[in-house]
């Protein structure tokens, strides 16, 4: 075995291998996947000289701890979290050199949901149509990290940046997603269109890399019966039976029946991917480009 590898020694509660994704197979029923918080994703990256969508780790909530074989340069964004290495605190969102079999031990999030952590040279994972992420909805790519997985790394090709700290957006405290109506939201009584666009909703404790759940007023409908399932995109805004609206996220399926009232810019997405449970979300009407 190489000794450009990463023992896996805590995975934590969902911590998965992501990078830009495999766009393009929609047809093929393949969502995109790929990194939630893609910014945070591209930051970590750059601070440890990868490529923006070199493959790197995402955490869900409680970190994961890993061991390199041989000496690495890592960061940790995304969510601020706890860094430590042998149990000597270390810096997050910059970059930090971990010797070989040291213990790098990203801690649970402390606001915000899911952290990236980026290794000079990348996973290198085998990629599945051009991609090394791990898709949940089908299955492809690799799966959610065990204790005890080893995962190949990548030779460095560039140097790590030199910095200190880098500024990063602060998860939300108040989730404001920009949508386009449409196409389906002449399925919905205008009463409903209007609550959709003007009352609170919240994020709901059910969501997960397919879609952010919703709690709050349900969305009436102005018609009845259900439409053949046609193409979703990601951040279309999905109106399920129960009338909360479902925001599509990265490893959402690609057909659906369900009416779509709304589709969400895509912009805004990565701030959907740090929203905790409970955090007031607003959906935003704004015109067609």
């Amino acid at each position: 075995m190489t000794d450009r590898a990463l023992a896996v020694v805590r995975a934590g509660a969902l911590t998965t291998v992501q990078d830009g994704g495999r766009p393009g197979h929609a047809h093929l029923g393949v969502p995109r996947s790929g990194a939630l918080d893609r910014p945070a994703a591209g930051l970590a990256n750059r601070l440890v000289g990868n490529a923006p969508e070199t493959a790197v780790l995402e955490t869900t909530l409680d970190g994961c701890a890993v061991s390199p074989r041989s000496t690495v340069t890592v960061a940790v964004t995304g969510a601020p979290c706890r860094v430590t290495v042998d149990g000597r605190p270390a810096a997050w969102g910059a970059p930090v050199r971990v010797p070989g079999g040291a213990l790098l031990d990203v801690g649970p999030a402390v606001s915000g949901l899911r952290a990236y952590v980026a290794v000079s040279g990348g996973i290198l994972v085998e990629p599945v149509l051009g991609s090394r992420s791990t898709d949940l909805l089908s299955g492809l790519g690799p799966p959610p990290l065990a204790d005890g997985t080893v995962l190949p790394l990548g030779r460095p090709a560039g140097v790590h940046a030199r910095v200190d700290v880098a500024p990063q957006p602060a998860p939300p405290a108040e989730l404001v997603l920009r949508v386009t109506l449409g196409p389906r939201d002449g399925w919905f009584t205008p009463e409903a269109v209007r609550a959709f666009v003007s009352r609170p909703y919240r994020v709901s404790s059910a969501s997960n890399r397919i879609g952010l759940r919703t709690e709050g007023p349900a969305l009436e409908r102005a018609r009845p019966g259900e439409l053949a399932s046609e193409g979703m995109v990601l951040g279309a805004v999905q109106v399920p039976p129960d009338g909360r609206p479902v925001v599509f996220l990265a490893d959402h399926p690609t057909t659906g029946g369900y009416p779509v009232i709304a589709v969400v810019r895509t912009a805004d997405l990565p701030a959907a991917a740090q929203a905790v449970p409970g955090t007031p979300v607003r959906f935003v009407a704004v015109r067609r480009r």
